[in-house]
């Protein structure tokens, strides 16, 4: 089984002509809080899933990890560093605002032991997998 992202409607993917519209115009003239969707990174080994969500400048604090249903949903906010006198920004490039992302996980994961650690910019969600047990069985032929 693998992790399933789920498809919510991203702001960096427009839907329609529109949204194209509005997303060249926001940007153009520095909407800069707004939804963002950081990276991430999803690998398996044997006994563990990990995700990894890219979101350097968040305070551990900012952060809201739970699993619901088979559904773990991972969001926080990115805050804009307030203006301080005699700084003037000519470029913002850094993304800020809330974000969430969400991942269907399969039936065999251990659901009360899912970690979550914060260092160094990255958010990294440890998700064990339950340990298989082999069914042996002798078939009588008949």
């Amino acid at each position: 089984m693998k992790i399933v992202k789920t498809n919510q409607l991203d702001p960096m993917y427009p839907s329609n002509f529109s949204s194209v519209l509005d997303k060249f115009f926001n940007d153009s003239f520095g909407a800069i809080e707004k939804p963002f969707n950081p990276a991430v990174d999803i690998a398996e080994d044997e006994k563990n899933f990990e995700i990894h969500v890219a979101v350097p400048g968040v305070q551990k604090k900012d952060f809201s990890v739970e699993f619901i249903d088979g559904k773990l949903n991972i969001s926080g906010e990115r805050k804009l560093e307030e203006k301080k006198e005699g700084k003037n920004f000519h470029s913002i490039e850094s993304q800020y605002g809330s974000f969430k992302r969400s991942f269907f996980l399969p039936e065999d994961v251990k659901a009360d032991a899912i970690e979550a650690t914060y260092e160094d910019g990255l958010l990294k969600v440890l998700i064990p997998k339950k340990e298989k047990t082999e069914v042996k069985k002798a078939i009588e032929v008949k």
